[in-house]
């Protein structure tokens, strides 16, 4: 079955480096369509919210199609976009090419995460959904990097130029030697629905929003706080993102084995040394050798932060696997989309360096919610 986990590993990595791979580059974007750094964070944001407000939508309507030809169609779409955005000649003419595979994001991290958590069983599902999450972390430890290096060096065309190369490599791996997956019994839609019903799941979907939210409004920005607090160059934040990526496996890794003992330990512990981590980064964000190590440690902690709010939403309803995993998808986006936007709200409102407020704020509300499922009776 390891097999399959990592297949599918290879596909979120080809999604994972297209939606989170100009992270890297909003810099040279803007100045490229002379807009400013918040608007160029669109393509970012926007990407996230189209897939927050279609993701169950979408898998409910795609529920009784082949699992391995959605995927396939999924990676193909996204390949295409990404080549329509070396050619773009204006921002809007970028943004649309951003934005038209992100309607069809949420199907394949669905199915992804749903065959991963149900093809290993008991303490060992989180493990297995570990697995597809890591090809999202390699793809901060490779993709991410790699795309910010390339429009160092190159131009930022070459950047989408790589993630579509990713994304055709991904959909060969998948063609080639991802077995036909067989539908189970066809659901209703009134059947997975009721799920919605249940008050755990919104205590534990609003835990998870802010969690991401809070992870996302300075991450989403992080190139720019390099480059304008601390004073990188662009070969140089490529490198920190190397090192924050890196660092990610680990934290990744240690998160799979955290879940498997405790779900909300392990939640209240990222959303503590979050924090701890934001506040050091505000107070050394100046100083070239500290970041270094900062970036390590936040890359640690902030790369397991999806894999904790996945299985922090999904184990409130495990009855209904892909239709929860869709809904974490629009979850997860529409914490990345809030979070995007707040932080680029206080660059514009305030400046780069008190980025880092939006972020603690978040995951104080964050605390309070995991208050509230702790001690509250919700079941």
């Amino acid at each position: 079955m390891k097999r399959i986990h990592y297949l599918l590993a290879l596909g979120t990595f080809g999604i994972g480096t297209t939606e989170f791979g100009v992270i890297g580059i909003l810099p040279q974007i803007a100045a490229a369509f002379s807009v400013t750094i918040e608007k160029a964070g669109q393509l970012l944001s926007l990407f996230a919210l189209i897939v927050a407000v279609s993701g169950p939508f979408v898998m409910l309507l795609m529920s009784s199609v082949n699992r391995k030809k959605l995927m396939l169609f999924v990676l193909g779409i996204f390949a295409i976009s990404n080549l329509l955005s070396v050619f773009a000649t204006s921002f809007n003419m970028l943004l649309i090419a951003r934005i038209l595979p992100a309607f069809l994001h949420p199907v394949f991290w669905s199915i992804a995460l749903s065959i991963a958590a149900n093809s290993l069983y008991g303490e060992t599902s989180s493990k297995g959904v570990a697995i597809v999450f890591g090809g999202f972390t390699v793809s901060s430890v490779i993709g991410i990097p790699l795309a910010t290096l390339m429009a160092s060096v190159f131009n930022w065309q070459s950047s989408f130029v790589l993630c579509a190369v990713i994304n055709i490599l991904s959909f060969v791996g998948i063609l080639f030697f991802l077995p036909s997956i067989k539908i189970a019994e066809k659901q209703t839609v009134s059947s997975q629905t009721k799920i919605l019903k249940k008050p755990i799941l919104w205590i534990s979907f609003t835990l998870s929003f802010l969690m991401i939210a809070a992870m996302f409004s300075t991450y989403g920005f992080m190139a720019v706080f390099l480059a304008r607090v601390t004073k990188m160059n662009g070969t140089q934040i490529s490198w920190m993102l190397l090192i924050f990526g890196l660092s990610g496996v680990a934290g990744n890794w240690l998160a799979g084995f955290l879940l498997n003992k405790s779900i909300l330990k392990t939640a209240f512990m990222f959303i503590i040394a979050l924090m701890l981590i934001h506040l050091l980064l505000y107070c050394y964000g100046l100083y070239f050798v500290p970041m270094i190590l900062l970036i390590a440690i936040w890359g640690f902690v902030h790369t397991a932060g999806f894999l904790i709010s996945n299985v922090n939403l999904t184990s409130s309803a495990p009855e209904s696997p892909e239709f929860v995993n869709s809904i974490f998808t629009t979850c997860g986006n529409a914490g990345v989309t809030f979070g995007t936007i707040l932080g680029g709200y206080f660059i514009s409102g305030f400046s780069v360096q008190n980025v880092i407020w939006s972020s603690i704020g978040l995951l104080i509300m964050a605390l309070l919610v995991w208050i509230l499922k702790r001690f509250g009776n919700f079941e």
